[in-house]
């Protein structure tokens, strides 16, 4: 196996992973995925939050929901991973779903050094 396909691999085992906690709606989880100085903007142009107690306090708004995802589409190339993919959230007695794209970065260690999601509020739909 070559450098490139062992990052590749540990990118891909990132992004799954980021999907299954994601879906277990575990903040400190998540945010584990992700270097300690890496930044997050989600949806992509928002403020950037830096670094992992930012990264953990923003995905700490799943915790109160159920979650299921599915990946859709996943592209690597180098250390960049862009992936489509279905996320329905459940929040009371209201259920939600979105499908972002999202473009993550990665160390060599396959962390998350930068995630932008690419969506809207327009692109939710209730259901």
């Amino acid at each position: 196996m070559t450098v490139s396909d062992a990052r590749t691999q540990r990118i891909r085992a990132t992004v799954h992973a980021y999907l299954d906690a994601v879906a277990a709606g575990v903040a400190v989880d998540i945010a584990a995925l992700y270097a300690d100085d890496a930044t997050l903007e989600d949806p992509a142009g928002s403020e950037p939050r830096v670094g992992k107690a930012a990264i953990t306090e923003f995905y700490k708004a799943v915790e109160a929901t159920e979650n299921t995802t599915e990946l859709l589409t996943l592209r690597i190339s180098g250390a960049t991973a862009a992936f489509h993919f279905r996320v329905v959230t459940t929040a009371g007695e209201q259920t939600y779903e979105v499908e972002p794209i999202d473009v993550m970065t990665f160390d060599d260690e396959g962390r998350i050094t930068s995630m932008r999601a690419v969506w809207a509020p327009s692109d939710m739909r209730v259901r």
